[in-house]
């Protein structure tokens, strides 16, 4: 029971701390930690196949497009730090925070004492890396070609040059 909760401590201490910094740069880095941890609670739950997707997708790619975008998009330095927002919107987030808690709190509570347990269908990984790369390939590629031209897209409409204000002065 430790593990599990040492993996849970660094996982929301990641997120809580990548929600509490204005440097965009350095919440996104915390971000890769979280995602991190959720991989270490998948192997720790053995479900090791889930855990090396979580570490591809979400700490590898998903994080890169994420830090190119915030590089991309932001002009200079001093964009890179996000200004407070209102009292409002902190509301509002504890409140869905809280609702969300309260559904999957009610959700475990509800969930029987013991589930009895069936046999795994016995689908090994070679056997699924076969079906996504045969039946589902063209599938793969389409959603990679997507995801490059988004990302050749971002760079293109971070790198316009915008024209500069005048202040007025002749």
């Amino acid at each position: 029971m430790i593990p599990f909760f040492a993996i849970a401590l660094f996982t929301l201490g990641t997120a809580l701390v990548a929600m509490a910094l204005r440097n965009l740069i350095h919440s996104a880095l915390l971000l890769i930690g979280s995602w991190a941890g959720i991989a270490a609670f998948y192997l720790w739950a053995g479900a090791e196949f889930i855990a090396f997707a979580q570490v591809l997708i979400y700490v590898g790619a998903i994080s890169m497009v994420v830090l190119f975008a915030v590089l991309l998009t932001r002009q200079s330095r001093t964009d890179l730090t996000v200004v407070p927002d209102s009292f409002g919107r902190v509301i509002v987030g504890l409140l869905v925070g809280g609702a969300t808690l309260g559904v999957l709190w009610g959700a475990v509570l509800s969930m029987p004492a013991r589930v009895q347990r069936e046999q795994p269908p016995g689908v090994t990984v070679r056997e699924l890396g076969i079906q996504l790369m045969g039946q589902h390939a063209g599938a793969l590629l389409v959603v990679g070609a997507l995801l490059t031209v988004a990302l050749l897209g971002a760079v293109v409409i971070a790198s316009t040059d915008r024209p500069e204000r005048r202040t007025g002065k002749p």
